[in-house]
């Protein structure tokens, strides 16, 4: 399985500078993706260790697993019902997150 050793976090918007992108998959701040009203974030990594700068954040949920974070991201404070979509080669705002298995 693709993601079984991948964790994702949401947090405050305003801890971003935290975050050491060295560390998470996502490159910047200007690939993280913000919920719709722009007060959260969320950033993942591969293994079982949280990265020491997540670990430093005071304003997290988590860690999820693929499954957990799918399930969040589907409700109304990360996408409207009228523009969900997470095909980012239509929407580079809204992520592909792909079934495991499928890419």
């Amino acid at each position: 399985m693709r993601f079984e050793n991948r964790h994702w976090i949401v947090f405050d918007y305003s801890e971003i500078s935290k975050i050491n992108f060295e560390e998470v998959c996502e490159y910047s701040i200007n690939t993280v993706r913000k919920s719709l009203d722009g007060t959260q974030v969320f950033v993942k990594w591969e293994g079982d260790t949280t990265p020491a700068s997540v670990a430093g954040l005071s304003t997290y949920s988590g860690p999820y697993n693929h499954t957990q974070i799918k399930e969040i991201l589907s409700n109304s404070d990360w996408h409207s019902s009228d523009s969900f979509d997470f095909d980012s080669t239509n929407n580079p705002d809204r992520p592909h997150i792909p079934e495991p298995g499928t890419e």
